[in-house]
């Protein structure tokens, strides 16, 4: 029988515990789309609705490898969240902002690009 994880936690050393806790934020911060909607505790259906788009929409945009920024956005913030462009340079990073408002407030986007 399985035990629960928070069990076998308890018998790890606090290094392990620590190394178990950085893994799994490391692992946080980069997701595909698919694995983003999951760790928010949503399907594909909760999010079809929100957007106002069918399952299988939301499906095909988490297989996608290309996008537009406006769609990409959308999808995010329909899972709360909020979509920051960054370039990465070895001096530093830049906050790209040409994207932001690309179309007025509550106007929908074409979800299906």
């Amino acid at each position: 029988m399985a035990k629960p994880f928070n069990t076998l936690r308890k018998k790890m050393s606090p290094a392990a515990q620590a190394r178990a806790k950085e893994q799994t934020a490391k692992m946080l911060k980069d997701l595909p789309l698919y694995e983003l909607r999951t760790a928010r505790s949503m399907t594909q259906e909760n999010l079809a609705r929100t957007l106002g788009v069918n399952q299988a929409a939301v499906s095909k945009m988490e297989r996608r490898a290309d996008m537009y920024v406006s769609t990409l956005r959308e999808f995010i913030s329909a899972m709360g969240g909020e979509l920051e462009i960054t370039a990465r340079f070895p001096e530093g990073s830049v906050r790209i902002n040409q994207f932001e408002e690309v179309q007025p407030k509550g106007s929908s986007g074409n979800l299906h690009r």
